[in-house]
């Protein structure tokens, strides 16, 4: 690519990030003088690029609107974003049902984008699995874009990783990963594999990887849930300071709604017929556990722990003296 195309790109790029642009800033940035900033946007317009000039003493040049977009000019990070937008749009049901303008938007894209990104991107796209896209959680930071696309080739190769990790506690520990899969839950991104050193299956979540470096060698999945099943379970038994046990009365429907396999284990045999049925939880705080308690409008009992009782019987009698009042 020549010299000059080349600022004409980057005159294109700074134009799409937004706002008006100054002759002064443009020159600055492009390493010109004004006079050729002024060429290289009529080389823009004569490619039917709606550039637009702006007069006064805060003019300068912006972006138009036109029935066509100008040439997306994406970086890793950038292109990343979209994509993953574009594909959680449709699994959170945002575009309508039958709507394939999101899939042609992201085919669109990929056609564009260099052949060793897009290869990348298809990669992570082939590993990425989500959960139950009606309970969005609160967002996490989001995963380094290099790290991700990292494990997403070491889940698609079956080819060991070495990260870098910082637990929630701040830990910093070095460790292999033979990584299974990617998945998107409740806000937060997690890779679902077997820790090699502790010789045990472990998720991590993919924001505290620091680092992330794929290692000589291959290795074999083993037989068992898929990663999405493997990121619930995992969620589900973690170690917290509370043990809860309830007794509920209902279905394993009307349960569920309420108490997801992310948050709950519990007894799913004869899943049409209601009885009581004992659901296990971990928390670490019991605060948010009696209005969930109540929305489930079923009959249950609190076996453990004792403060959680208290608990209830706190927001019941909060929520009497509330239908109380005039």
């Amino acid at each position: 690519m020549s010299r000059p195309t080349g600022r004409v790109l980057t005159l294109l790029e700074l134009l799409q990030s937004g706002g008006t642009r100054t002759v002064a800033e443009l020159a600055d940035r492009l390493g010109v003088d004004g006079r050729t900033v002024r060429r290289y946007v009529d080389h823009l317009i004569d490619l039917d690029v709606p550039v637009e000039s702006v007069r006064g003493r805060y003019g300068g040049y912006r972006l138009g609107p036109g029935h066509r977009l100008p040439p997306l000019m994406l970086g890793d990070d950038e292109a990343l974003a979209v994509l993953l937008g574009l594909i959680a749009g449709r699994r959170a049901g945002l575009t309508a049902a039958g709507d394939t303008a999101s899939e042609t938007a992201a085919a669109k894209i990929r056609r564009v984008l260099p052949k060793p990104l897009a290869r990348r991107l298809d990669t992570l796209l082939d590993s990425l699995s989500f959960t139950d896209p009606d309970r969005p959680g609160e967002q996490a930071p989001a995963p380094d874009a290099g790290v991700l696309l990292t494990v997403a080739d070491a889940v698609r190769h079956r080819r060991p990783v070495s990260i870098r990790y910082v637990d929630g506690e701040g830990r910093r520990s070095e460790r292999t990963l033979h990584p299974y899969g990617i998945v998107a839950h409740a806000g937060r991104w997690y890779v679902a594999g077997r820790d090699a050193g502790l010789g045990e299956d472990r998720n991590f979540r993919l924001d505290r990887i620091a680092d992330a470096r794929s290692l000589p060698g291959t290795f074999e999945e083993p037989e068992g849930p898929d990663p999405a099943r493997r990121v619930l379970s995992g969620l589900a038994t973690a170690a917290y300071r509370y043990e809860v046990t309830l007794r509920v009365h209902g279905t394993v429907e009307q349960i569920r709604a309420r108490l997801p396999a992310s948050v709950a284990v519990l007894d799913e045999t004869e899943p049409a017929v209601e009885r009581r049925r004992r659901v296990e939880l971990r928390a670490q705080r019991l605060d948010w556990l009696p209005p969930v308690l109540a929305s489930l409008d079923r009959p249950f009992v609190v076996e453990r722990p004792a403060e959680l009782r208290d608990l209830v019987g706190e927001f019941a009698d909060r929520l009497a003296s509330y239908a109380r009042r005039t």
